[in-house]
């Protein structure tokens, strides 16, 4: 499943001939994505024509969109990491710029069972729509930054194309008023600055955003971001890329976060299903692709709902 924008196909060709060829498989079955079709239909039709195993090449969109066609199927699913954020390899440790190691994983690896989650996004028109999603959905600055993003210049020079619409971002004085029930706790109100449900956490850049989101735990993890003014964000900005960053990445580090102190500006959650009502629509992003306004959602986990190839333990890169 290829997307003919994003990818070298020929080098795609090559190595997946070298990669099926060594491992005895048979020849590949080649579909194409388009605009209008990320990759959902062409998916649907490769599961159809039997296939075991799908290969997505090309950006996070077109991982997402065959992700969502194999929800609830028995093939595994392939990543040859292309362009911009490559955020399913990228949480996985997969090689994100080694072409033939990929091919190789495809065919010779093993299979993986990894958590999927859904989402049923409402419109102000009151119809419904289900997706799924693998790494994050946001509300807020994140979908706000994405919706004034140029297309041509993510193309271009990848997540650096979100820097200028970063600050714009920033800027926007307009909260999101909501209200969010995780679990069936209870209704809780909050004015946020931004929400982001994810079910892992590192983002380009060595970021990691959701320090306690894992890929097969069966539960998302939500952070709020709520700064008021240039303390907050600076707040916030510490605790991702300093305490996140890189406290926790060392054990050394893991003894100081002890002495951290909890912010307002910003708030972690855990849960299996959230549901979410806004005072008014808001943009909400689905893996770095906008998905339009929605005025409430509810997103759940399916664990273990996708099966995804991983390296052999102690093979080469």
């Amino acid at each position: 499943m290829y997307n003919p924008v994003k990818v070298d196909l020929a080098a795609v060709k090559a190595e997946i001939a070298s990669a099926e060829k060594s491992a005895g498989w048979a020849p590949t079955l080649w579909f194409e994505t388009t605009k209008d079709d990320p990759g959902l239909g062409p998916t649907a039709e490769a599961l159809e024509a039997g296939a075991i195993m799908v290969i997505a090449a090309g950006g996070d969109g077109t991982v997402r969109a065959v992700a969502e066609a194999m929800y609830d199927s028995d093939a595994s699913l392939a990543l040859l990491p292309s362009v911009t954020g490559n955020l399913l390899a990228r949480n996985l440790n997969l090689p994100l710029d080694d072409l033939a190691s990929s091919a190789r994983t495809a065919f010779a690896g093993l299979d993986r069972r990894i958590d999927l989650p859904l989402i049923d996004i409402r419109r102000d028109d009151q119809s419904i729509s289900r997706h799924a999603y693998l790494v994050m959905a946001g509300l807020g600055l994140d979908a706000t930054m994405l919706a004034n993003t140029n297309d041509a210049a993510k193309d271009k020079v990848g997540w650096l194309a979100y820097v200028g619409a970063l600050g714009g971002a920033m800027l926007d004085q307009n909260q999101l008023h909501l209200h969010y029930n995780v679990d069936g706790t209870g209704n809780r109100s909050v004015h946020a600055h931004t929400i982001i449900i994810g079910n892992c956490g590192s983002l380009p850049g060595n970021v990691l955003l959701l320090p306690d989101a894992a890929i097969d735990d069966e539960m998302f993890e939500m952070v709020l971001l709520r700064p008021r003014g240039l303390v907050g964000w600076v707040q916030i900005t510490t605790k991702i890329l300093w305490e996140n960053g890189l406290l926790r990445r060392t054990e050394v580090g893991r003894k100081f976060m002890g002495l951290a102190k909890e912010v307002r500006a910003l708030r972690y959650i855990k849960g299996r299903e959230v549901v979410l009502r806004l005072e008014r629509p808001h943009e909400i992003e689905l893996d770095g692709d906008t998905f339009g306004s929605a005025l409430a959602l509810k997103i759940w986990i399916e664990p273990g709902a996708l099966t995804v190839r991983v390296p052999v333990p102690g093979s080469p890169s």
